[in-house]
């Protein structure tokens, strides 16, 4: 199966790609798949991971199919052939 996964913002800067194809043996939960782009794209980790709870960070929007996760199943959510992931930096300012 493959997944599209997209960055946007400062996650694109990071990463220097704008898109990356992910290659997988069977549907797995979005949480398994942060971690697989983490190993991939290492510059990723601080943006995607907590270092302190070592999982993925809540302060970044996370769309599946263009459906934020919050309504679906969160983390848990399951990805399947020909499913889009787009990781889009949330930006405080004061």
């Amino acid at each position: 199966m493959v997944l599209t996964i997209r960055f946007i913002g400062s996650l694109r800067a990071s990463s220097k790609k704008t898109k990356l194809m992910l290659k997988l043996k069977k549907a797995v939960p979005l949480k398994e798949v942060i971690k697989i782009i983490v190993e991939e794209q290492p510059k990723l980790k601080r943006a995607l991971i907590d270092p302190e709870l070592g999982d993925p960070r809540t302060n970044t929007i996370m769309l599946v199919n263009g459906k934020d996760i919050s309504v679906l199943k969160g983390l848990e959510t399951m990805l399947n052939d020909g499913d889009e992931v787009v990781f889009v930096p949330v930006v405080h300012g004061g």
